[in-house]
């Protein structure tokens, strides 16, 4: 992010985070030794760990590093999501790279020691996956970035003068507030992003807003089981007894929405049928529905379906289920040719949101609890 020296404080390798913190534990007077600091993201405008979390958590790191200037402590960002995951974000490879952050030096989820977390950033409200936490800041009215630029505008406005420091900043307002034309963006976001404009560089900032937003739908490159993942939702459902009576049955049930239409990810490579079973599978679900949105070339925005079961028998179940509440889920078949009978493909004739179609999806199966044991969301379109 600029200079090296500016960066420095950003970065650590997992190998030494892990090292630090066994540390820390027994010190000898190591030099410093970690505090980690989460995003847990509540985003207003898109269900998303993108963007805004990673730029508002590495900044956020980076200013208490800054208000603390402790030689025996040192605030460490961790990026909410796998470093597997990272792949399949083509528009924050891009960022990272562009305010040139060593992706390489940063640490991701799966890499962090969990008893290390000191505070959680941005998070929903009544977050209990690190209970010991005392510090928790509850996501805001504005965007993460906002809030951040703010910190930042108030004690050390220099900071903001920086191209890099300001790109990451600017980018994860831009996208968590539409380029600003959201209905939810607030006076708060306009302002700060005038302050962070020298970010935008020569492409301006439209035109900053334009590559993220093309670097976030392009897929090209993904497998199929990278674009299912990129906003993946995963329910437990406990439901009756089983025929002997002796355990209650498990099911998991699983929900993808992509940005491009059934169509398009049917035609992603030779095998892309077998690839969503392989996802299926891999992700041990009775039924997965891949929800399209997406703006066909009259710019008219569509809304599909393809889902795919374990069974033949319930499949049947689940489209008497929709039958049955066809004023809510209004479907039209889609002809796609090579679909066996525990895959099919609708389009749906009206504009419905994602969480219409998660909410059936969750009514479906009865009085089945529903225990929400995965989440990986990511932005696919404007309709929520």
């Amino acid at each position: 992010m600029g200079t090296a020296e500016s960066t420095k404080n950003l970065r650590m390798s997992s190998s030494q985070s892990a090292t630090l913190s066994v540390v820390a534990q027994k010190p000898k007077k190591p030099p410093a030794f970690p505090r980690f600091i989460i995003s847990t993201l509540l985003n207003r405008f898109q269900q998303s760990t993108d963007v805004g979390s990673v730029a508002s958590t590495i900044m956020y790191a980076f200013y208490l590093n800054k208000m603390l200037e402790s030689p025996e402590f040192c605030t460490v960002p961790v990026i909410n999501m796998k470093r597997t995951e990272l792949n399949s974000h083509a528009e924050l490879k891009w960022l990272l790279d562009s305010c040139q952050i060593d992706q390489s030096s940063l640490i991701f989820i799966d890499e962090a020691l969990k008893e290390s977390v000191i505070e959680i950033f941005n998070c929903q409200k009544d977050e209990r996956v690190y209970p010991w936490v005392k510090k928790v800041t509850v996501g805001q009215e504005c965007a993460s970035c906002t809030l951040i630029a703010e910190k930042f505008a108030m004690s050390s406005p220099e900071i903001l003068a920086g191209q890099k420091f300001s790109r990451l900043l600017l980018a994860g307002i831009l996208l968590d507030t539409g380029n600003l034309s959201s209905p939810h963006s607030t006076t708060k976001d306009k302002y700060m992003a005038t302050l962070l404009l020298n970010g935008a560089g020569r492409f301006g900032c439209n035109g900053l807003y334009q590559i993220l937003r093309y670097k976030l739908y392009d897929v090209s490159e993904l497998r199929v089981a990278d674009i299912l993942g990129k906003d993946f939702k995963k329910w437990t459902r406990v439901g009756k007894l089983d025929n002997a009576g002796s355990r209650l049955m498990v099911s998991h049930v699983g929900m993808s929405s992509i940005g491009i239409s059934v169509q398009q990810i049917l035609a992603h490579g030779s095998a892309s049928t077998w690839e969503i079973k392989q996802f299926q599978q891999l992700e041990k679900l009775r039924l997965l529905m891949i929800v399209s949105g997406y703006y066909d070339q009259q710019k008219n925005f569509k809304r599909e379906i393809l889902i795919s079961t374990e069974s033949v028998e319930l499949m049947k179940n689940l489209l008497f289920f929709f039958n049955s509440n066809a004023s809510q889920l209004p479907l039209k078949v889609l002809h796609q040719p090579g679909l066996g009978e525990e895959m099919r493909a609708f389009e749906i004739d009206k504009v419905t949101s994602r969480k219409t179609i998660e909410r059936l999806l969750e009514d479906f199966g009865g009085g089945s609890s529903k225990v929400n044991v995965g989440s990986r969301p990511k932005p696919h379109d404007d309709i929520h």
